[in-house]
């Protein structure tokens, strides 16, 4: 089911993400804001260049967006986009779809 999902996603026209991405991209969708690359890079247990790096790509595709903190100007938050948004309800729709068709295919004959 996963396997197909992902198959379904690569070929469509939306970002090719990785691992890492999606998983910063579920992060910042799924969770409470406020998000930083310092914060998210103690939550996933990744360096912060690391985040750095998925989040240029990310930001490059319009699925996220950086923005200096007024308070803490040291400090940069990762925002939600709406293209983000439409990426991830589509990309989990994908992964309803999958789903379906592992779930009603016949049970293999051994």
């Amino acid at each position: 089911m996963w396997r197909e999902a992902l198959v379904d996603s690569v070929r469509g026209a939306t970002p090719d993400l990785s691992a890492r991405q999606l998983a910063i991209m579920l992060t910042v969708y799924l969770e409470p804001p406020p998000h930083t690359v310092r914060g998210l890079a103690a939550e996933l247990q990744i360096s912060k260049p690391a985040v750095t790096r998925a989040l240029d790509t990310l930001s490059q595709s319009g699925l996220i967006r950086r923005k200096r903190d007024e308070e803490d100007k040291r400090s940069v938050l990762v925002m939600r986009t709406i293209k983000g948004s439409v990426f991830l309800t589509d990309f989990a729709s994908q992964i309803e779809k999958a789903a379906k068709r592992a779930f009603s295919a016949p049970a293999a004959v051994e």
